[in-house]
């Protein structure tokens, strides 16, 4: 079995990693894996192709060539650009959803436009096609106040901020670039990341996981792409995922085939959960989360190619009523960032890894290259993913923090406090 994975970050190095860990034949990877572009850390895993993910003719043309089973799309952009789309037409197995779907991440203003067809609880908004007009209107909402772009940002186009000169700047630069804007009320609770597997009729949730979205410690800091993650997340009631299916997943499901759009794939909710165990979606992605990946997939105690191919060939019906199988453990992920992250990253930087981590740990590249005299230097803002796994939260966060300990570069930092203070949120 031929699979490509398409991306060149942590994300897609968690996928390939994990797909390399399914049952096949004895001390053999099971599938011949491709990575586009791919990183220094896939390498290892299979072949890099010099292609872009946002090079649609040339994936598909590679895919159809290389007579490929299956390819996973990692990053958003070339989903939004139509890359399922165009390997749909070649009859090309694709995990990813369609350009219409993919809207319900490139778009805010179509996200919250489905939520309110499909009765989706979710945060009051107001939608503004010129930025500038909406600073005489944010007075009518709620501290802190909320101002999110409407197009794709990386997880980096949000502003939450109590100051109204910051939330004035941030209106200003969305009109500088000549985007819209939807500004919303700030919603107050714990956040919970749940990624759902779709085949266009079924969504099935894979394990809850938090991401910690602030650059610094305790919560502070702009908003990134995600310094860190764990899974599974403390203190959710058993009947969490119920919930989420039934208020969250099934709605957006109907509401895809109401518009007639078959969305296979990740449907990715960021839910903020109250204390009285009342749920709203912050926002929706069309593909696996980063860093939630790298902590959930070490825990799926399934064949992940299976899965994959069923949701692409649009029949989870052998998981409909199961769920997905888990390990019992917990994973603790750090981001290590590049000095400037998020705003302006250093690249270029040697880098030095440990010799040998222990079984329990992991370490994924995220912003790495190769060099030709075959060094590994920086190569982005997120630059590694330590993991660890544990039976307790707290091995995790050992075992992912001596991970990061152990790596060298200069200018390297992340979070102190990834997963180390988890308040009761729902009892």
């Amino acid at each position: 079995m031929k699979i490509l994975v398409v991306g060149s970050g942590g994300r897609e190095h968690a996928l390939g990693w994990r797909l390399s860990q399914d049952v096949g034949a004895p001390n053999a990877t099971p599938y011949q894996l491709f990575f586009a572009p791919g990183n220094p850390g896939m390498a290892a895993l299979g072949q890099c192709l010099d292609i872009e993910a946002t090079n649609i003719f040339a994936l598909s043309l590679f895919a159809e060539k290389e007579k490929i089973d299956l390819v996973v799309v990692g990053p958003e952009a070339p989903l939004a650009a139509g890359l399922a789309d165009a390997l749909q037409a070649k009859g090309i197995a694709v995990f990813g959803p369609v350009q219409a779907g993919a809207q319900v991440e490139a778009s805010k203003a179509f996200a919250k436009t489905l939520m309110m067809e499909a009765r989706v609880p979710t945060a009051a908004y107001q939608q503004f096609k010129n930025p500038l007009e909406a600073i005489e209107a944010l007075d009518k909402f709620s501290l802190p106040y909320v101002i999110k772009e409407d197009g794709l940002a990386a997880g980096k186009g949000v502003t939450v901020t109590e100051s109204k000169a910051t939330a004035v700047a941030a209106l200003k630069h969305a009109a500088a670039k000549g985007a819209s804007v939807v500004v919303e009320d700030f919603l107050v609770g714990g956040e919970v990341s749940v990624l759902a597997m779709c085949d266009g009729t079924r969504a099935i949730p894979m394990l809850p996981a938090r991401d910690y979205k602030r650059a610094y410690d305790c919560n502070q800091g702009p908003n990134t792409g995600g310094m860190g993650s764990i899974a599974p997340v403390p203190n959710l009631p058993c009947t969490f995922l119920k919930q989420v299916q039934e208020q969250v997943l099934a709605p957006m499901m109907r509401a895809f085939r109401a518009r007639g759009i078959d969305y296979r794939g990740v449907l990715y909710a960021g839910l903020m959960v109250q204390d009285n165990g009342d749920i709203n979606v912050v926002e929706f992605n069309a593909r696996f989360g980063d860093p939630e990946t790298q902590v959930v997939l070490p825990l799926l105690n399934e064949n992940l190619a299976s899965i994959l191919l069923a949701a692409a060939q649009g029949d989870l019906s052998g998981w409909e009523n199961t769920g997905f199988a888990w390990k019992t453990q917990h994973a603790v992920s750090v981001v290590i960032a590049s000095e400037g992250y998020p705003d302006s990253p250093r690249k270029g930087d040697g880098m030095t890894f440990p010799s040998a981590i222990s079984s329990d740990s992991l370490l994924f590249h995220a912003g790495t290259r190769l060099m030709p005299n075959q060094t590994v230097v920086t190569d982005g803002g997120r630059v590694l993913n330590a993991v660890g796994l544990g039976d307790t939260l707290e091995e995790a966060c050992n075992k992912a923090y001596g991970v990061a300990n152990s790596v060298a570069f200069n200018g390297a930092w992340y979070r102190r406090d990834i997963g180390a203070v988890e308040t009761p949120m729902v009892v």
